[in-house]
Formats: structure tokens, sequence, C-alpha cells
């Protein structure tokens, strides 16, 4: 059974309850958002396509990896779907532009979606049961299924605290350091739950922004 909040998602409506409960739990973070804004939404289909995303966006710019999917695209039609990955075999995936590494991890996806080995339109309710259902396959990590149960799924706690651009953000408005360690950075985050991942979208904002 799904988390209550999966379908949904992280709408501005819910974002701004989860701002408004931050807020009354760490006066920086409400600071931060009358300085920076309200962030926007951040809703990805749930499914097999977001996850294919995760795979080919890893260590590779924002605009190479929309040029990867755009080839994808071109050579496959729907790439989402993943019997068209399945069926195009790791030549064609390489051709289209993925490493032969990330080739295969595309093709272990598609296969354990299409065993129902990996069911996206079922994973645990519990995030940390969810993270390590994900995390399984190879080519995921924690990561990539936090992200992507707090953008397909809308779990509001989860927390992607390795990720470089939110530890960068959480340095800069607590006073930690440039990069603090992940660990750091989710012993501070506790206190913030059951809206972690709200606070995320927040501190994302802020550092696409550059505000200091």
């Amino acid at each position: 059974m799904q988390a209550q909040a999966a379908g949904a998602g992280l709408t501005a409506e819910r974002i701004a309850e989860g701002l408004n409960w931050l807020g009354r739990v760490e006066p920086r973070l409400a600071a931060a958002r009358a300085r920076w804004g309200e962030p926007e939404p951040r809703i990805r289909p749930p499914g097999f396509g977001t996850l294919l995303r995760a795979i080919v966006a890893q260590q590779v710019s924002t605009a190479a990896a929309a040029s990867i999917w755009a080839r994808l695209e071109a050579a496959f039609g729907d790439p989402g779907d993943p019997a068209v990955i399945a069926a195009a075999g790791e030549e064609a995936l390489r051709r289209a532009g993925l490493s032969r590494q990330k080739a295969a991890y595309a093709l272990g996806l598609a296969a354990r979606v299409r065993e129902g080995t990996l069911p996206l339109e079922a994973l645990p309710a519990d995030d940390e049961a969810a993270i390590a259902c994900l995390a399984a396959v190879r080519g995921l990590g924690r990561w990539s299924a936090e992200i992507y149960l707090l953008f397909a799924e809308g779990r509001r706690d989860a927390f992607p605290a390795g990720d470089l651009a939110l530890r960068v953000a959480a340095g800069r408005l607590f006073g930690l350091g440039e990069r603090p360690g992940e660990a750091r950075l989710r012993a501070l985050a506790e206190a913030w739950r059951p809206w972690r991942g709200v606070a995320a979208l927040l501190l994302w904002h802020g550092y696409e922004q550059a505000i200091p």
C-alpha cells in the first residue's frame, strides 16, 4: 500500500502548509522563506520513465541529460515505456547516448518493472522501506530513491540529504560551512519531520537563485 500523500503530490497548497509548520519549529527557515519566496512544486509522473531519467542524469549536466533524453525519444518514441527499452537492447541504447553501464542499468530497471519485482504502483508506505526497495535496483541509490519519492510520489518527508546543492544551501543558511556532510545534514533535519521534503524544496529554491 502506498503512502497517503503519494497520489496528491506536493502541490503549492501542501508546500505552503509545510512551510508554515517548518517556520514555527525553525525560525531560520521562516526567515529564508520570507527572503527567498515560495518554492515551486516539482511534480514528476510516477513510474519507470522518471526513474530512467534519474539514471540518464547521473554524473552529467542538466543540459547533457536533456540532450540524451531527446535522442532516446528520437530513437524509440517513448523511452518511458519499459517494454520499449527492453526491446531496444544495449547497443541501440548506447547509440542513443547512454554509456555501457547506464544502458545496463536501464535494461535492468526495465526488466524489474516488467517482471513486477519493482512494484512502482505499490511501493511500501513506510519511506525507509520504499527507499530500500528502490535502492536495491542496480543504478539506483538512496539519492535517486529519495528524489523519486519526493517528486513522483509527493512524500512530504523524503529528504535527499546527499544532494550537493541541498548541502550547499543548508551550509550557507545554517552556518555549517560550504558543504556539510550528509550525516550532519540528516541530523539537523530530524527536527523538521514530517516536512523535511518541503524544507528541501525551500533550500533548493534559495540555491538556484544564488541568494545568500
